[in-house]
């Protein structure tokens, strides 16, 4: 498992603003590849899927998958997922099959929680293509992510959750583009 980057010197943040603007954007990229579903890993991919739903008219679904059982910041990535078998059935058995997915989520940290879904709908649905798309990008990931927002070795505060107790925080820049798999890791926009 790779290491994820924290350099210590702020807590981004994600304003609600940009958070639409960057939901939009992968919409908007998306839509070529026309996803019969979107799904949301929880909590945090949740409101990113239902917003790209909503763009592009087709269902969200809720996959639930943790990583980090504590919320504080900083947490040390285990690689260890947890996956609630019983409610991903469910979900999984309303999408259409052999249709292509998109799976989105906040951030991609370590790529695991996003590499145990993968793995997940690989063994139980017969999607016809998978892609992923998430707001921020960990610089330490390797993960081979379809498209991102940001890349960052920081922290960062997503509008739904509650206000870091300690850090200075700083918003993200402005998204102007996306940042994709034919672009290498670490490359700015």
């Amino acid at each position: 498992m790779n290491t994820r980057i924290f350099e210590n010197r702020r807590v981004w943040q994600l304003t609600p603003d940009e958070f639409l603007a960057a939901a939009c954007l992968i919409a908007d990229q998306e839509a070529e590849h026309r996803p019969a579903a979107v799904l949301g890993i929880a909590r945090g991919g949740v409101r990113l899927a239902e917003t790209v739903a909503g763009k592009l008219s087709v269902p969200a679904v809720v996959i639930r998958a943790r990583h980090n059982e504590p919320e504080g910041i900083q947490q040390a990535a285990t690689g260890r997922i947890l996956l609630d078998h019983e409610h991903n059935q469910d979900a999984l058995a309303a999408l259409p099959a052999s249709a292509p997915l998109l799976v989105v989520d906040d951030i991609c940290g370590s790529g695991a929680t996003l590499r145990a879904v993968a793995d997940m709908l690989t063994t139980r649905v017969s999607a016809s293509e998978i892609r992923t798309a998430v707001l921020c990008r960990n610089e330490g990931s390797d993960y081979p992510l379809d498209s991102w927002g940001w890349d960052v070795a920081d922290w960062v505060h997503f509008p739904w959750e509650s206000e870091p107790e300690h850090g200075r925080i700083e918003a993200l820049p402005p998204l102007t583009a996306l940042r994709s798999r034919s672009m290498p890791p670490g490359t700015r926009a």
